[in-house]
């Protein structure tokens, strides 16, 4: 029996009944993706009421919290405010977690807010933990946050909260509980090389691909493009070296253009790369036009707006 494509399907119908109600028949592809719900975004920032409420008071206790407060473009939003924001936008699903803070009692914080926000829209957010992999009581927060619900770890600072990621002894408890739970590590990286902005720190590609070296058995989830690592996956010994690790998007228009679409496609990596958006610094539909206006194919962008972080998170 010859199967129709999803997206002439749904074509089809728009047409049809639009036919007979005299309204616009003609759609763009953007319309299209987002009508099929193919928008999970892996890269979501959700704050509590209470620290944007006293924003200052956790300025003064957290110095790198300070210095990104401190830029322009910095931005809160509430998980009940995302989900408004996702409502009116039409896009399925979000990856969401807290600031993470050098004090783990104050991951504390946000953890228990990101666990009320996914028991409260348990259809529309995956929640991950933040912890500071040096805190003594790391395993017991992640344990708790695992029976709360959460599934994964991020997104970790490693200037902010000050650990090294290319310390083996530093990262092992994190690195082995993610392990045994099949949960993936988002951690910030950054690209060594352009502009400076706020945030911006020598957490970059060579310590990234000592991470991935050092636990091969983790599912990483390198931010901000691995700081550009992703782009030397076309050396065969490191695309080898780094199977475990998936870059999301994060920021790439400020930082890429969107040529960089067809690199992923000629590096092979199309089934690597995650819609991740950095909410509410941008919203995912601005990924969606810089990926509608590239080369790349249904079932490519499928992969990249959906189906590679459902796959890495097992979802049906």
């Amino acid at each position: 029996m010859c199967q129709v494509d999803p997206f002439f399907h749904l074509l089809f119908k728009k047409c049809v009944y639009h036919i007979f109600t005299n309204i616009k028949v003609f759609y763009t592809k953007e319309e299209l993706i987002i009508n099929e719900q193919f928008i999970f975004d892996g890269h979501v920032h959700i704050t509590p009421p209470e620290i944007i409420q006293h924003e200052d008071e956790y300025r003064r206790k957290d110095p790198y919290f300070e210095l990104l407060c401190s830029s322009k473009v910095n931005k809160f939003t509430t998980g009940d405010e995302l989900i408004a924001a996702m409502e009116e936008s039409n896009w399925e699903k979000s990856i969401v977690f807290g600031f993470a803070f050098k004090n783990n009692e104050l991951c504390k914080i946000v953890n228990r807010y990101t666990i009320k926000m996914v028991q409260k829209y348990p259809k529309k957010l995956v929640g991950f933990a933040v912890v500071n992999p040096l805190a003594s009581d790391v395993k017991e927060e992640l344990q708790r946050c695992k029976e709360a619900g959460l599934k994964g770890v991020g997104e970790l600072f490693p200037f902010g909260q000050e650990f090294d990621v290319t310390n083996k002894g530093q990262l092992k408890i994190v690195c082995d509980f993610c392990r045994e739970n099949n949960w993936p590590l988002l951690i910030h990286f950054n690209e060594p090389v352009g502009h400076y902005y706020k945030g911006k720190t020598k957490d970059s590609i060579r310590k990234a691909a000592k991470l991935a070296i050092n636990f091969p058995d983790v599912k990483f989830i390198y931010a901000h493009l691995g700081g550009g690592l992703c782009f030397y996956e076309l050396m065969p010994e490191m695309k080898e070296k780094l199977q475990n690790v998936y870059y999301d998007t994060a920021a790439q228009p400020f930082l890429y253009d969107n040529n960089i679409y067809k690199v992923f496609r000629a590096a092979g990596l199309i089934d690597k790369i995650i819609l991740g958006s950095d909410y509410p610094l941008l919203s995912p539909l601005r990924y969606i036009n810089s990926i509608e206006s590239t080369v790349l194919s249904r079932i490519e962008i499928r992969k990249i707006t959906n189906e590679n972080l459902k796959k890495l998170l097992k979802e049906k």
